[in-house]
C-alpha cells in the first residue's frame, strides 16, 4: 500500500456541535478553530450528507455548529442521517452545549437579544420550548458539556482539554520596538517603558546610530538600569508565557518603547529576545520606528 493510499483511506472526524441558544456553542467553535479545527456553523442539515461523502477533504478535523435556528433542523431527522453517515471513511461524533433555564433567562436578559423561540411569548416559555425540542439530541449526544456555572475562560479550557489535538503546539510570540513619540503604543499583551535608561541620542557618534548597531548596545548595557530592569523582565515573561498558553492564548505581543523607537527600545527588544530564544521560545522581532528620522525636537531635552 503506498502512502497516499494510507492517506486516502484515514477516516476524516467531523464534530457536530449543537445545544441551547445562548449555551456558548459560537465560543466552542472558536476555541475549536484556534486549536487546528475547520469550523463551519449553521450549515443547513441537507448538505451534511454531501460533505460527508466528499472525496478529497483537508484530512483536518471539522466541527460543525447547528442549532434551532438552522434550516432543516429536525433533530429525529438529523439523528437518523448521522446513523446512515457512519462509515469507513467518515467518523462522527456529537457535542450538546447546555445550560439552566434561568441562567440563559439571565444571559439573555443581560445581552437583550431575542430568542428565536420566544417571539410573542416570555423568554422562559421560548427556552423551554427548544429544551423540549433538542431533548432527543442531548440524549442522543456523545458529550454534554454544562455551561451554567461556566464563565468564558472556564468553558474554553474545558474544550481544550476535550479537544485538543496538539496540546504542545507553541503560541506565536512577538517581540516588539515603538516611539512613544512617533505615535501610540501598538497594542500588546505587556508595554516595557525603557526611557529611563541614558538616551544614546544626546551621545556624540551615536545619534545616527541606531539599537542594532555594538556601541549603541554598549552604551546602553553600561547603564546600571539596563541590567537591573532586564534582569527581572526577562524571568518575568519566561514565567508567563506558559501560563498565558495554558489559557489557551495563540498570540503574545511584547513591546518595548523609548522616546524615538530607534536605540534603547530597539536593543532591549533584540536583548529579551535572545534570552527568550535561549529559554526555548521562537520570537519574531519587529522594530516598528527603526528606519525613523531622528531630531532634537522629538527626543525632547537631554536627561
Amino acid at each position: 500500500m503506498s502512502s497516499t493510499d494510507h492517506l486516502d483511506s484515514a477516516p476524516q472526524h467531523i464534530l457536530l456541535v449543537t445545544g441551547m441558544l445562548g449555551a456558548g456553542k459560537s465560543t466552542a467553535l472558536d476555541v475549536l478553530e484556534d486549536l487546528g479545527w475547520e469550523t463551519i456553523d449553521n450549515l443547513p442539515v441537507r448538505f451534511l450528507k454531501a460533505m460527508a461523502a466528499a472525496p478529497g477533504l483537508s484530512g483536518a478535523p471539522i466541527a460543525i455548529g447547528f442549532d434551532s435556528r438552522t434550516r432543516g433542523f429536525v433533530p429525529d431527522e438529523i439523528i437518523g442521517l448521522v446513523d446512515r453517515l457512519s462509515h469507513q471513511n467518515v467518523s462522527i461524533s456529537t457535542m450538546f452545549i447546555d445550560c439552566s433555564t434561568e441562567e440563559l433567562e439571565r444571559r439573555y436578559n443581560e445581552t437583550r437579544r431575542r430568542h428565536a423561540l420566544a417571539s410573542g411569548r416570555p423568554l422562559a416559555e421560548g427556552i423551554r420550548a427548544e429544551r423540549d425540542l433538542l431533548a432527543p439530541l442531548r440524549n442522543w449526544a456523545e458529550v454534554v458539556v454544562d455551561t451554567t456555572s461556566f464563565n468564558p475562560n472556564e468553558l474554553q479550557q474545558k474544550l481544550r482539554e476535550l479537544y485538543s489535538q496538539s496540546p504542545s503546539t507553541p503560541m506565536t510570540v512577538t517581540v516588539s520596538s515603538f516611539g512613544f513619540a512617533k505615535g501610540s503604543p501598538p497594542l500588546a499583551d505587556l508595554v516595557f517603558d525603557m526611557r529611563f535608561l541614558d538616551n544614546p541620542h544626546w551621545v556624540d557618534g551615536l545619534r545616527e546610530l541606531t539599537g542594532l548597531d555594538k556601541a549603541v548596545g554598549d552604551h546602553i548595557r553600561n547603564d546600571p538600569g539596563f541590567k537591573s530592569a532586564t534582569s527581572q523582565i526577562l524571568p518575568l515573561i519566561t514565567d508567563l508565557l506558559p501560563r498565558y498558553q495554558a489559557q489557551g492564548k495563540s498570540y503574545v505581543h511584547i513591546a518595548f518603547g523609548c522616546t524615538g523607537g530607534r536605540h534603547r527600545s530597539v536593543f532591549t527588544a533584540e536583548h529579551i529576545a535572545e534570552g527568550l530564544r535561549e529559554a526555548g521560545f521562537s520570537p519574531t522581532v519587529r522594530h516598528r520606528n527603526l528606519g525613523s528620522r531622528t531630531s532634537d525636537e522629538i527626543e525632547g531635552a537631554r536627561r
